[in-house]
């Protein structure tokens, strides 16, 4: 069965909010389908949304904003990193990537995160509490060193 996302991991990948997600879905720019009363979307459904000129433009805008705001922010009370992690994947990788960091990110409440699809890459940037990152850095080395065993 295809794995499919929902709108919180959706608004989670692209750092566009719930309401900006259900806002593109009525205007048709978004599709998914309803499942049990609940937004999902397929891989093709994401990269067709992402492929529109407005969305592509606001994805590049708030990707860029994670990293300008961990750089532009001077006064920090705790140890704060950032990471942009270009990871050579198919699709179907990048899809299994996703869900890994979806998965992680829901205990993640002092990270952000954003995940995009290039041909043949998988670009994910983390940003917060060094702590944060590092945990999941950590489950994404395992599951890539799990991979490797198999």
């Amino acid at each position: 069965m295809e794995r499919t996302y929902s709108i919180g991991e959706l608004a989670m990948m692209t750092g566009f909010t719930d309401r900006t997600l259900r806002n593109y879905l009525s205007q048709g720019i978004l599709k998914g389908s309803k499942v049990n009363g609940a937004w999902r979307f397929t891989v093709k459904e994401i990269e067709d949304f992402r492929a529109d000129p407005y969305v592509k433009e606001g994805l590049r805008i708030k990707r860029s904003s994670v990293v300008f705001d961990f750089l532009a922010e001077k006064h920090k009370d705790a140890p704060r990193t950032c990471v942009v992690l270009d990871i050579p994947a198919t699709l179907s990788e990048s899809n299994a990537l996703s869900a890994l960091f979806c998965k992680e990110m829901e205990s993640a409440s002092d990270v952000v995160f954003t995940l995009d699809w290039y041909p043949n890459v998988c670009r994910v940037i983390l940003s917060g509490s060094a702590e944060g990152v590092s945990k999941i850095m950590t489950a994404y080395e395992a599951a890539k060193a799990k991979k490797a065993a198999e």
